[in-house]
């Protein structure tokens, strides 16, 4: 295994870091524990020292779950990443209510590395309100976490506004090679970088939308590598070549998983010019099945009424790119309120005017609804 050090701490952390966001389930859909605790035990003994969880993950239960599969002297091997479900904080005595209730599920004193979890323009906004900091001062010197963070779900300047607006240790962004530029991108990466901030990467196979289905074409182009990597092995490589890149997180569902991700990260070493432009072709097949072209530029934005245009389309591309329809459904209709969806356009035409590649906005948000919106 290999081991970066976090800019400002000095912590030694391994280049592949355990999600615990898809863990395997049973028949009755919950965590498969016996399974579980081994896969994130063979993990750890085999150099995976960055274990990664969240409060809603599994309905609540992963925080729960890694308490008990820490035991055995596995919680001193690692270091523990959970975060605060800011959508849930309406005061500030909430936030240390929540921190308490984690240590407790965690059967841990203290939380190595806390985030702030899922920041956009509205949790911003209502934490900066709420004495986020105050929390996180007062937490940090009673011992109850070690470093602090946030991860992050929005625009570019968002970002950069967060990151300049407190002393952290480290981000988390979702990166991987087709979302170059989306939410905090390369950019991002690069400007967290240079505050000295330590870069976790989420996401990296785009919820296993890169290795799953792959299309005909795509598989042509991998096989024509002479190197014996996988999809996921690319994707990753392609990840621990930019020395901004801390940790990757990987969300380790099977056997075939964990080794497949452990023989990669044995192998990680710099691509050649060969394989950067082989990865590059790739993400182009990718972007190229794409239904609206949209950047992502949000020059259409903000919509008067509300819909949040960039949005819509990302998840509607996803049907196509990947031919994920049930993902890309369940994600738009989970992640995107009710009044910034599609069918929410009063066709006011506002947009069409601003959109400097000419899309037919209105359009296609109608394509969007009737695909994502669609009533069972």
């Amino acid at each position: 295994m290999i081991y970066r050090k976090m800019p400002q701490t000095g912590d030694e952390i391994s280049i592949l870091g355990f999600g615990c966001m898809r863990l395997p389930l049973d028949q009755e859909g919950k965590i498969d524990e016996p399974r579980a605790t081994a896969l994130v035990r063979s993990a750890i003994d085999r150099g995976v020292n960055y274990i990664d969880t969240a409060y809603p993950y599994h309905e609540g239960e992963s925080e729960t779950f890694l308490g008990r599969a820490l035991a055995d002297g596995y919680r001193e091997k690692v270091f523990l990443a959970t975060k605060l479900p800011t959508w849930k904080v309406e005061k500030r005595s909430d936030m240390d209510r929540i921190l308490d209730e984690q240590l407790a599920k965690l059967k841990t004193n203290a939380i190595d590395y806390y985030l702030l979890h899922g920041l956009n323009s509205e949790r911003w906004e209502a934490m900066k309100q709420k004495g986020f900091e105050d929390f996180m001062e007062r937490a940090l010197a009673d011992g109850r976490i070690r470093r602090v963070g946030f991860s992050f779900h929005d625009k570019l300047s968002l970002f950069k506004e967060i990151v300049d607006s407190y002393n952290w240790h480290f981000c988390q962004i979702q990166y991987n090679f087709v979302d170059i530029e989306y939410q905090a991108g390369r950019a991002g990466l690069k400007y967290a970088a240079e505050r000295n901030l330590g870069v976790v990467v989420m996401e990296p196979l785009r919820g296993g939308s890169l290795v799953r289905n792959i299309p005909p074409s795509i598989q042509a182009i991998w096989k024509e590598s002479t190197r014996p990597l996988s999809p996921a092995g690319w994707a990753l490589n392609w990840l621990w070549e930019q020395p901004e890149v801390s940790v990757v997180l990987s969300g380790m569902t099977t056997e075939f998983d964990l080794e497949d991700n452990l023989a990669s990260a044995g192998k990680a070493a710099p691509l050649s010019d060969s394989e950067r432009k082989m990865i590059d072709r790739v993400r182009k097949e990718y972007l190229a099945r794409m239904k609206v072209f949209c950047t992502g530029c949000q020059y259409c934005m903000p919509c008067p009424n509300g819909v949040n245009i960039p949005e819509c389309f990302n998840r509607y591309n996803t049907v196509y790119m990947f031919d994920e329809l049930e993902q890309a459904r369940f994600a738009y209709m989970n992640f995107i309120k009710p009044e910034a969806r599609a069918s929410a356009c009063v066709k006011c035409g506002l947009c069409e005017k601003k959109c400097p590649q000419n899309l037919e906005i209105m359009s296609h948000l109608e394509s969007v609804a009737e695909l994502l919106e669609a009533k069972e």
